[in-house]
């Protein structure tokens, strides 16, 4: 089958890439993120992408091939995303901001977990299980960043933000009735930067 690790190696090349840029941009969303289990996450996974890079090089070793990057398109793309979410939170309430990097980190997590699930069945077709088993381990730790911002995303800490937060009565408290239409912004913004600080 050789216009499938053709195609593997392609799309190594271009996992290589995109894994490359997250290096860099991670640090800048840590910087970003209020909350200290959101920078957590991020810093995290930085490390996690650092190993990515690793694992990726020995995958390519393991087939025969370079490890030369190809420009990972659809990476640069979410990057920039990214890199907008960044520079429009601070005009946000830390909670939304905060929840804006996640929902923008997410993006990049199901587009890696799409790609490496693919990666992983691929290479175990060709035979290459030790390069099947390491591209299994990157999938595992992506799926594990993906939950870990669910989890940040779902805290309690941000449930007792929102519940604070006036919002024409579309929020409920924890026992299902309507936010207190009496509490103001002022309290709200405060809760809000208390509890993502």
């Amino acid at each position: 089958m050789p216009q499938l690790k053709e195609l593997l190696v392609e799309q190594l090349q271009d996992l290589l890439h995109a894994e490359g840029q997250l290096t860099g941009a991670l640090p800048k969303m840590a910087q970003a993120a209020h909350h200290p289990k959101l920078k957590e996450a991020f810093e995290k996974h930085l490390v996690q992408t650092e190993g990515h890079v690793e694992r990726l090089r020995q995958v390519f070793e393991m087939l025969g091939e370079a490890a030369e990057p190809k420009p990972c398109k659809a990476m640069m793309g979410l990057i920039e995303e990214g890199k907008e979410t960044i520079g429009e939170g601070g005009d946000k309430e830390p909670i939304a901001a905060d929840l804006a990097l996640i929902a923008a980190a997410q993006r990049v997590e199901h587009y890696e977990i799409a790609s490496y699930g693919c990666l992983h069945e691929w290479a175990g077709l060709l035979g290459y299980e030790k390069a099947a088993s390491l591209l299994k381990e990157i999938l595992d730790q992506e799926k594990g960043a993906d939950e870990t911002l669910t989890e940040v995303a779902r805290s309690g800490d941000n449930e007792e933000a929102l519940d604070v937060m006036p919002t024409e009565g579309i929020n409920k408290s924890r026992n299902g009735q309507k936010a207190s239409p009496g509490r103001s912004a002022n309290k709200s913004s405060h809760a809000a930067v208390g509890k993502n600080r």
